[in-house]
This record gives C-alpha cells, structure tokens and sequence, in this order.
C-alpha cells in the first residue's frame, strides 16, 4: 500500500482497517496482485432505490466494469474475487433482469477471470416483496442472490475441507457399521463415498438468513443512535468463503464495504483485512461491530425446502 497517498484510517485493528473513501479511486493505489479475497456485494440495480443510491439496470455494467478491472489487478495469481448480486426486474415489466449475467461475462470475457463455480444464496427469512408478486401475483417471491466465485487462475488457492458439513445421520450410520456399498442406479461406485472424511463436501447452495433485528450490530446501532446499514449479508457467508479460499495472515478486501461484515469475519479469522466505503455513518456501524460480541456459532435452526406441490391438496388428480 502506498500510506504516503492512501486515504487515512478510519478505524484500525492490528490486522485491518476501514477508510472512508472512494473504493475505486483508493483501490488504484494499491499494488497489482497484493489481494488474496475479494469479497464483496456492490449495490444492485433495484426497481425501488436505497439510501446508498442504486446504478440502473440498464448502465449498470458500464458502472461497474472500472471495479471490477481493479479488482481483477489487485488479485493474487491464485486468488478469488466473491460477487454477491441480487436479481432485479426489467422497468415496468414482469420480466427479469439480465444484468447479473452480463456482469459475469463482462467478467470473464473482457477481463479475462475465470468461473471457477456459481453458488445460490437462499434466504429462507425473505419476505414476499415487489409489484409483480405481491400486487398482480404473477411472480415467485425472490429468496435468493447469485453468488459468483470467480479466480484469476483456472486453480486458485481453494480447500473445501476447512468448510465440511457434519455427516447427516444416515451416513453416519452406515461408516459405522462398516459395510460397502454397492453401485447406485446411477452408475456411482459408492465404495467411494464410504470414506469417513471428517464432513461431508458442501453443495452449491447456501441456505442462510439475513441478520436478525436482534442482532449484536442492531442494538449497538439503536444505543449509539447509528442508522444500519439497509442492505447487509449475514457474517456467515462471507466467512465461509474467507475459510475456503485464504489462508491466515492474507488480504481480504471489500470495496463496498458497508458495514464492515467482510472486515469483521476477517478479523475473527485472523486473516489481514481493508474494508473502503464512501459513507462514513455505515463504517461508523461497522466499527460497532468490532465492540460488541457477536454469536459466530449456527443457530440450531431447521431450515425446509417444500415439495412444489406441498400445497396443491385439493386438485384432483
């Protein structure tokens, strides 16, 4: 980092620091490849603004193709760049917007980074929200975000270990008692999977909802008279992908910072940290975050996926 330039601290650990500051203009005073994670959620092109301000659908990727180059730069050759994007809707039409995906392609075809996988973040605590849902009940209500992981190599630094899943009842069951299975209809030796490897591979689908009104944050907002942050992911995703994909005492950046959530599972994770936002009252949250303590261990919380017909009782067959 070039400190002779670099816009002050706004609040510092040993590990990290928040800045007030325009994320791309301070970003180019960083040196090429000095970022292991990028771990982000830009505001998205939503039909209803929020206080931050909101590019439109239809600009959105002019708008955030200079980020994402910078951010493309600043990665380390095995590093990863984590974009969270919500989906939106086309202006005054029940359609969807295509924007998410040609963020991505803008990506990996102008800016040369690699997909390495597509995850769906579904928050079961989403409320049916919109006019094209709640209004002329034409459209689903919207429960998840686009999470793309995308990486610098064909190879970046990754280890799905250090996120296994606990073995489901079932499974454990059958590494006790021993027994080989036999092929499955699929043509899948399940000799294979009969190896107790600590936890089980997670999937591509993170079920995990959005940070409570009881949260840690929130009441320190209230007692400190702070507005929260509008728009905030949950601690947990972004320390999943801070443990599969760093290592302690590497970089992890996030340039829409917000409320410093990226910031703070760094820190919890002892990896080094730099968190820029243009808003000092959200940084001024995010610095309550590193004061008060936040429960880092799951809820015992069962979440449900119904059957598309769950519902359908009364229809003949």
């Amino acid at each position: 980092m070039h400190t002779a330039t670099f816009p002050p601290a706004f609040f510092a650990t040993g590990l990290g620091s928040m800045h007030v500051t325009d994320s791309l203009s301070a970003m180019r005073l960083l040196p090429a490849g000095s970022v292991h994670l990028v771990c982000t959620s830009p505001p998205f092109a939503l039909g209803c603004p929020k206080p931050y301000g909101n590019p439109e659908e239809s600009r959105y990727v002019e708008w955030f193709r200079p980020f994402a180059a910078e951010i493309a730069r600043l990665l380390a050759p095995t590093g990863s760049f984590v974009l969270d994007v919500g989906a939106g809707w086309q202006k005054g039409r029940p359609c969807r917007s295509l924007y998410p995906y040609e963020v991505l392609l803008m990506c990996c075809r102008e800016l040369g980074l690699h997909l390495a996988q597509e995850l769906t973040w579904w928050n079961p605590a989403t409320i049916a929200s919109g006019y094209w849902t709640n209004h002329t009940k034409e459209r689903l209500k919207d429960a998840a975000h686009h999470v793309w992981w995308l990486a610098r190599s064909e190879r970046p630094k990754a280890d799905v270990a250090r996120v296994r899943w606990p073995y489901r009842r079932h499974m454990r069951g059958l590494l006790r008692s021993g027994r080989q299975g036999r092929k499955s209809p699929s043509g899948h030796d399940n000799r294979f999977f009969r190896k107790d490897n600590g936890g089980a591979i997670p999937h591509n689908l993170i079920a995990l909802a959005h940070e409570g009104g009881s949260s840690a944050y929130l009441r320190a907002c209230r007692e400190a008279g702070i507005a929260p942050h509008p728009a905030r992911f949950p601690e947990a995703l972004p320390r999943f992908f801070i443990r599969m994909l760093t290592d302690p005492g590497d970089l992890v950046l996030d340039p829409f910072a917000g409320s410093c959530t990226t910031g703070r599972a760094a820190e919890r994770l002892d990896r080094r940290w730099l968190c820029l936002d243009r808003e000092e009252d959200y940084l001024r949250g995010g610095v309550l975050r590193f004061q008060t303590q936040e429960r880092t261990q799951p809820r015992r919380t069962r979440y449900e996926i119904f059957h598309p017909e769950a519902g359908i009782i009364h229809e003949k067959e």
